[in-house]
């Protein structure tokens, strides 16, 4: 078989939502945010509401969510909603394991057992929540339906959260005038893209070394190809990328080139889907016509090569990129008040970005923010600067303080000018001096690392934790490599902490402390990045 060709222990590319291959793009990670703040804090009994195209990677956005729920949220979750409203809210209760005998058929009787449940699940403290995937096929009486069940409150609360999963037609179909009602309760959106091509090497490799593999097949222009005719949509990454492996494989090719990629797409997308004509196999003078028109074809099609970048480019780049608000510095201090005091959201905000499950820690436990929160789970707090910051290149919160409130966000992304934040519920880029004016320098921010790191080694140490060092800092500090023996933190390996301590704006006192720790990490490919606000 092929696996034993590539030197793999299982399929790379299926498309059965393994939780293990999960991959997830800055995108996956602030929409997978987007929906744990909104079951949390956020949705206040509205609805949440998450788009993308088929094959982006929703329901395995709902997988994960489902996974990291907290143990006081109840979730009831409909798949197929192509139901009337009596069956619709059949399915709910049974979900729930509310006990529906004597009542089925009856829109009252059923609403009523809801709304018991609810009320119950209240007072125990609990959580209720509605997950509706593929709801652009909900029809509109269903959708009336699902509008009522937010009613469903107490004087001071809803007692139901609804997350709407769906299709881009879910957005056009909540544009309706007659679905005005529901429209106007949707209190957080997030629509889904695909990746971009960058994203899609990663993608690729990161899938490919789950399934065992450690020489990445593909060349660069093969993975090109791949986003190419995939459009960066995962489902058909995988299945263009699971042809081309069989494709090398029955060539016994070990090195897979844009040919094979080229050839897969052709054979394992729909007509309209695939961005290659089909071959003419005619034999003869028109075969070999059709054979060199299609080569002409792959030349002008082919991606150009890395050169500067024009001022075409930026401006497609800038158009296919989702648009973030600009907050006008001025604004910035309203803002702060109006987002208030609570730390809670910004920090289910952090947790999100860092995919970190509910049975790896609490919110609470994570805002006390203990050196090691989790089994390779780290946090610290301190205070820094914003270039210190950018150099350590990983998302932080930060506490603000503005017209007499104050308030925590979430830093994602700066440069020379501006800085990008997540603050009250939402992205927004916003001016620099601003940003400054309103911040004390006071962060904490959390990392992922191996689980060895803590207590952080000494002088004279070996071990696990120092040959993770002495890995980095060759890498980024020039340290050498050991002649022989184990890799021990000598004097040449403090030196080398020195050189990387400066170098993102550290104490250079040669300690590896946490902050350190946290820089060593920090061009890991893993987890959330900071970004630069003008690319």
């Amino acid at each position: 078989m092929y696996l034993e060709h590539y030197g793999l222990t299982e399929p790379p590319f299926s498309i059965t939502p393994d939780p293990r291959f999960v991959y997830l793009s800055e995108r996956h990670r602030d929409a997978l945010a987007h929906l744990l703040f909104g079951i949390g804090q956020g949705g206040g009994g509205g609805f949440v509401q998450l788009t993308g195209e088929v094959g982006t990677g929703k329901t395995t956005l709902c997988r994960l969510l489902l996974e990291q729920l907290p143990e006081n949220v109840r979730v009831a979750l409909v798949l197929n909603p192509r139901v009337s409203p009596v069956e619709l809210l059949e399915t709910i209760c049974e979900e729930l394991r509310i006990d529906v005998a004597g009542r089925k058929g009856s829109l009252k009787a059923l609403v009523d057992a809801l709304n018991h449940y609810l009320l119950d699940a209240y007072a125990q403290g609990l959580r209720v929540v509605l997950i509706i995937d593929e709801a652009q096929n909900l029809g509109a009486e269903a959708l009336e339906q699902v509008r009522l069940l937010t009613n469903l409150e107490t004087p001071t609360q809803k007692l139901l959260q609804i997350l709407l999963l769906g299709q881009p037609e879910l957005r056009d179909l909540l544009a309706r005038e007659d679905l005005r009602q529901l429209a106007q309760r949707v209190t957080a959106r997030f629509h889904l893209t695909p990746l971009d091509a960058a994203e899609t090497e990663a993608y690729l490799r990161h899938r490919y070394a789950v399934a065992g593999g450690t020489r990445f097949p593909f060349t660069k222009l093969a993975t090109r190809r791949i986003h190419h005719h995939s459009g960066g949509v995962p489902r058909l990454v995988n299945i263009i990328a699971e042809r081309a492996l069989l494709a090398g494989y029955a060539h016994d090719e070990v090195q897979i080139g844009e040919r094979w990629v080229d050839q897969a797409a052709r054979e394992a997308l729909a007509p309209r889907l695939s961005r290659l004509p089909k071959p003419n196999l005619a034999w003869g003078v028109a075969g070999v016509l059709a054979v060199l028109a299609l080569a002409l074809a792959l030349r002008e099609r082919a991606p150009p090569p890395p050169g500067p970048d024009t001022a075409a480019a930026r401006t497609v780049k800038a158009e296919a990129a989702p648009a973030v608000p600009y907050l006008p510095g001025e604004e910035l201090a309203a803002r702060i008040a109006l987002a208030g005091p609570s730390p809670q959201p910004a920090w289910g905000q952090l947790l999100g970005l860092w995919t970190v499950r509910a049975q790896e820690t609490t919110l609470e436990r994570a805002q006390a923010c203990a050196p090691t929160l989790a089994p390779g789970l780290y946090c610290l707090r301190g205070r820094a600067g914003l270039d210190k910051l950018a150099a350590l290149g990983r998302p932080a919160l930060l506490r603000l303080r503005g017209d007499g409130g104050e308030a925590w966000a979430v830093l994602l992304g700066a440069d020379a000018l501006r800085v990008r934040l997540w603050l009250g519920g939402g992205r927004f880029d916003t001016d620099r001096l601003a940003f400054e004016r309103s911040w004390n320098g006071e962060y904490a921010a959390i990392w992922r690392g191996p689980r060895f790191l803590l207590p952080a080694p000494t002088p004279g140490d070996s071990g696990p934790a120092v040959d993770w060092i002495h890995d980095r800092l060759r890498d980024r500090a020039g340290l050498a490599s050991p002649e022989a023996g184990p890799a021990v933190l000598d004097a040449d390996s403090v030196a080398a902490v020195r050189r990387l301590q400066a170098a993102n704006g550290l104490v250079a006192d040669g300690v590896v402390g946490p902050e350190t720790l946290l820089a060593l990490s920090a061009r890991e490919n893993e987890g959330p990045r900071l970004r630069r606000v003008l690319d």
